[in-house]
C-alpha cells in the first residue's frame, strides 16, 4: 500500500453535511466508496423495492447486519478499498457504526475519521428541506436515536481524528476540510 495515499471516513449524523465533504473530495479526484450503495445494489439484486419513506431500506440494512454481522458494510467495502487505495486517495461515505470502524482500523491502520457536526436544529432543518427523502422533525429525531442506540453511531463521531463544525456555509465547511487534508 502506498503510504502517500490517504484513507478517510466521513462520519456524522444525518444533515450534518457529510455528502458535501465526500462530493467535494470526489470532485478533486478522490475515489469515493459509498456504503449506502451496497444496500441499493443488494436490494436490487433481491428484487426489493425502495420505499419513499426509507422503511424498506432500514429493514433491509437491519437484515444484512443480522445475517452478516454488525460490521458487514465494512466487510463489503474492504475489497473495493484494497483495490482503490494503492492508486488513489479514498473517502468512505457512510461509515455508521463503531463495529465498522473497529473492523476497518484493524485492516487499514492509516484510516482517519473526520466527523462533520452541526447543531441539531440546523440538521433537522436541512433534512426537512431535502429534495431526496426529506424527513419531518419527529422522523429525523427517531432516526437519530435509532442510529445512536442500534448502530452505535456515536462511537466513530466521538472518536474522530478531526472535526468540522458545519453550522454556517458550504464554503466554511470546505475550507475546514482543506486544512484537515493538509494534516492527514
Amino acid at each position: 500500500m502506498n503510504k502517500l495515499n490517504k484513507l478517510i471516513a466521513i462520519v456524522g449524523m444525518s444533515g450534518s453535511g457529510k455528502s458535501i465533504i465526500t462530493d467535494y473530495l470526489e470532485s478533486i479526484g478522490w475515489d469515493k466508496i459509498y456504503f449506502g450503495g451496497f444496500t441499493y445494489k443488494l436490494m436490487d439484486e433481491a428484487g426489493i423495492v425502495r420505499t419513499e419513506d426509507g422503511k424498506s431500506e432500514k429493514e433491509f440494512r437491519e437484515k444484512l447486519r443480522k445475517e452478516h454481522g454488525k460490521e458487514c458494510y465494512a466487510k463489503f467495502a474492504e475489497p473495493e478499498i484494497r483495490e482503490k487505495l494503492p492508486n488513489n486517495n479514498v473517502v468512505l461515505d457512510g461509515l455508521y457504526s463503531w463495529y465498522e470502524y473497529k473492523y476497518l482500523i484493524d485492516k487499514f491502520p492509516n484510516l482517519k475519521l473526520v466527523a462533520v457536526i452541526a447543531d441539531k436544529n440546523i440538521r433537522y432543518d436541512r433534512v426537512s428541506r431535502r429534495v431526496d427523502r426529506p424527513f419531518d422533525k419527529k422522523a429525523i429525531i427517531d432516526r437519530d436515536l435509532s442510529e445512536i442506540e442500534n448502530l452505535y453511531k456515536g462511537g466513530p463521531i466521538a472518536y474522530a481524528d478531526y472535526y468540522i463544525l458545519n453550522n454556517s456555509t458550504i464554503e466554511d465547511e470546505i475550507n475546514s476540510l482543506k486544512k484537515i487534508i493538509e494534516e492527514v
